[in-house]
């Protein structure tokens, strides 16, 4: 089954074809021609490479992405066959590792969306409808509640609760915890809410009287890795006297934390 789309002679919506050659798109039942001369932005996955092993069908690049610095049409240079080693000696090689890409990040995060996109047959424009249908939701619960509502910002307790049932975690240091992560949140401490989130629940749990969970489990109930969690307790270390309840733990007990 082809596409479908409004035909003005037909006075309805009906299947139309793609004529790549002229650019055209056709209505199938009257033959109107809806849209004339069209660009096609999308990759062109045909092989023109030089060496006989290369299968790569790049030739013209992917698509334009006007979310992205520069349109997604940066040049990469590519490494020549052989040894990679006079490559990354070279000056292109040099310079091309000094530069950074200001949308890396952004890149790694439409991939991730595409491909989560694809496994449930979700076409692109469904990106488009979610954010149409989030910013009703946010006109309705403004209109409610008769204050400006602020999407998108994530905080270290959102997800402190569902870890600390994960781990069965007594309501003392349930408690803690959270009283922990409000007080973190007054810091500037360059660290993600999740891994922040998993760090006090470590701290917490070492300070408890009860069982003590390894690292391990900790890293498994909230989904940071091990080395985040230690290298996020480096940095929140220095205000742990500031941010763990008095009430719960003493000076003594700081001082005698040990590193995860």
């Amino acid at each position: 089954m082809g596409d479908f789309s409004y035909c003005q002679d037909c006075k309805r919506s009906t299947e139309v074809v793609f004529d790549h050659a002229a650019g055209d798109t056709v209505c199938v039942e009257c033959g109107l021609v809806l849209e004339a001369h069209s660009i096609d932005e999308t990759s062109e996955w045909r092989t023109f490479a030089n060496e006989a092993q290369d299968n790569d069908p790049v030739r013209v690049g992917g698509p334009t992405n006007p979310l992205l610095a520069d349109g997604g049409l940066s040049t990469v240079i590519s490494k020549p066959n052989g040894s990679s080693g006079d490559f990354l000696t070279s000056s292109l090689g040099r310079w091309q590792s000094r530069g950074s890409n200001p949308d890396r990040n952004l890149i790694q995060a439409f991939k991730s969306i595409a491909t989560m996109a694809d496994r449930l047959g979700l076409v692109s424009t469904i990106k488009k409808e979610i954010g149409r249908a989030k910013e009703f939701i946010v006109k309705q619960l403004e209109g409610e509640m008769g204050q400006s509502v602020e999407m998108g910002a994530i905080h270290a307790g959102d997800f402190l609760r569902r870890f600390c049932s994960h781990l069965g975690m007594e309501k003392q240091a349930v408690k803690a915890a959270q009283e922990a992560v409000q007080k973190s949140e007054e810091l500037d401490v360059r660290r993600s809410p999740i891994s922040i989130a998993a760090v006090i629940i470590y701290i917490i749990t070492q300070l408890s009287d009860d069982t003590k969970p390894p690292l391990k489990d900790i890293s498994l109930a909230t989904g940071v890795a091990e080395g985040t969690i230690r290298n996020s307790y480096k940095d929140l270390y220095p205000h742990i006297s500031r941010i763990i309840p008095s009430w719960y733990a003493k000076e003594d007990d700081l001082r005698n934390l040990s590193n995860p």
